[in-house]
This record gives structure tokens, sequence and C-alpha cells, in this order.
């Protein structure tokens, strides 16, 4: 089974004492009911470069065990795919290191590019043909299902587990992809 991996908030988290509204507020916003996700001025990149440097990035434990041992089935190719932009390469090669993520995945994307997060992922979801891909962005897994209904979406959240739409699933854990 092909299965792909956002990082941030799946298995790397947030500073601490920063809020998630306050992050997702900075990073992404609608226009005209399309979604756009922001490129950051260059004063806001040196305060998000530093906020994203390993140190204050904790891996979260359960999450990585989890797939480090998914990693560790012979049935499963396993793919990170983040959409952080070119600014953060030194910062993300880091974190790729720190928690040994190459490792893990048969292969790792990131989107130095500078396309914009949700159509990055969408076209390496289709060049992948995944199955199944987890991501904590609902706005972003929308975007992705609403242009392809072959891969079973699921969203990394605090408070639900349930069937959202067709090809999208609301999980608190992780491990949940395996059962659903």
């Amino acid at each position: 089974m092909n299965i792909g991996f956002d990082l941030d908030r799946i298995f790397i988290n947030t500073p601490p004492f920063i809020p998630a509204a306050i992050i997702e507020r900075l990073y992404r916003k609608k226009s005209n009911g399309i979604l756009l996700y922001r490129i950051p001025s260059r004063q806001e990149q040196i305060i998000r470069i530093i906020s994203h440097h390993p140190l204050f990035r904790p891996g979260i434990k359960k999450n990585l065990t989890f797939v480090k041992s998914l990693a560790s089935t012979n049935n499963n190719q396993l793919f990170l795919i983040s959409s952080r932009f070119a600014f953060l390469k030194i910062q993300t090669d880091g974190i790729v290191k720190k928690y040994k993520l190459e490792n893990i995945f048969q292969k790792l994307y990131f989107n130095f590019a500078d396309i914009q997060p949700h159509i990055f992922k969408l076209e390496i979801i289709k060049k992948l043909k995944l199955d199944k891909f987890v991501d904590d962005d609902l706005y972003l897994l929308k975007y992705i299902a609403s242009k392809n209904n072959h891969t079973k979406l699921y969203w990394l959240n605090k408070k639900l587990n349930k069937k959202i739409s067709k090809n999208i699933r609301a999980i608190t854990r992780i491990s949940d992809i395996v059962d659903k």
C-alpha cells in the first residue's frame, strides 16, 4: 500500500507557546472562495526560520513510533510530503536528520519550488498513486478530495473521529489509518 504523510503536526510539533490559530491565520487565506497559502514577507520569514529550528520542533513520539512500525512491514511504501517553502530548507534538512526520516520513508518530497501547498500535494499524491494520505489541514484535504477521489484522505485532529465526506475521514490518532 502506498501511504503519504504530511510532516508538521503529524510527526513534528509546532513551537511551544504559539497558538495554532495564530499559525493558521499567518499561513492560509481564502480569497473569493479560492484556497491560497501565502509566502511570508522577508521579515516574517526570519521569525519563521527561527521558529522552525529543530530545537523548537519536538517530535511527536507516538506518531514517529507508529510510522516506523508501519515502515517495517513489507507491503507498505511510505512517503513524506511536506509543503514547506524553500526559505525553510536548512531547518527542514535539520529536522530530517534529527528524526532520521530518510530511514523511514521511501522518498521525501518538499515544496522547495514554492508552489501553492494544496496544488503541490495534489500533484505528488497523483504521481505516487497513493492509497492513503494523512494531513492536519482540512481545507487542503477538501481541495485534494475535489480533484482526486481515488485516495483515502485522513484529517489528523484532536477532537473528531468520523467520516467527513466520501473520501475524507477525521482521525484523532495516526494509527486509525490502519483500521479504516
